[in-house]
């Protein structure tokens, strides 16, 4: 197995690397996302788009495009955290940060065969799909959400508060 740190790549270092990979006739699998509170949903979600090829390589959006994405009180956990958290699992190959809203230029640069996205997105323009031969959409874990959890973590906070 890899050491965490060697499975966190720049977009430059991941291309040479992917084209290495590719040479072998490897089959890779892309997904990204926030992944801002590591929770049972994203575990089970990446070990499941792992199965559907020989690489998962997950783009990971920086903290700048998170708080675009999502306002200013995200993300919870700071990019390099999460990056670790993400290689630290068996079921990642590669974490590559990106700075911009959508994946698009990152997906250009790896040109992964299979892209992964929730089952939420099903239905919707998925950026980057025209980049890949096949589109999978995953179903997600009852209750597990990073919405849902920090929720959980707010409200315990103001009880606790209160308290």
């Amino acid at each position: 197995m890899k050491d965490i740190e060697e499975k966190i790549k720049n977009r430059e270092e991941a291309a040479e690397l992917l084209r290495e990979f590719r040479s072998e006739d490897q089959c890779v699998v892309f997904t990204n996302g926030c992944f801002d509170v590591l929770h049972p949903g994203h575990v089970r979600y990446l070990q499941e788009a792992r199965k559907l090829g020989d690489m998962l390589v997950v783009g990971l959006n920086s903290d700048d495009s998170i708080k675009r994405l999502k306002g200013p009180d995200r993300p919870i956990c700071e990019e390099s955290a999460r990056a670790y958290l993400l290689a630290s699992m068996a079921c990642v190959d590669l974490v590559v940060i990106f700075d911009e809203e959508t994946p698009v230029e990152l997906m250009g640069a790896l040109t992964p065969d299979i892209l992964v996205k929730g089952a939420d997105w099903e239905g919707k323009q998925l950026p980057g799909s025209e980049l890949v031969g096949r589109v999978e959409f995953m179903p997600f874990l009852e209750g597990w959400s990073s919405t849902d959890v920090i929720g959980r973590i707010k409200k315990a906070l103001k009880s606790e508060l209160a308290s």
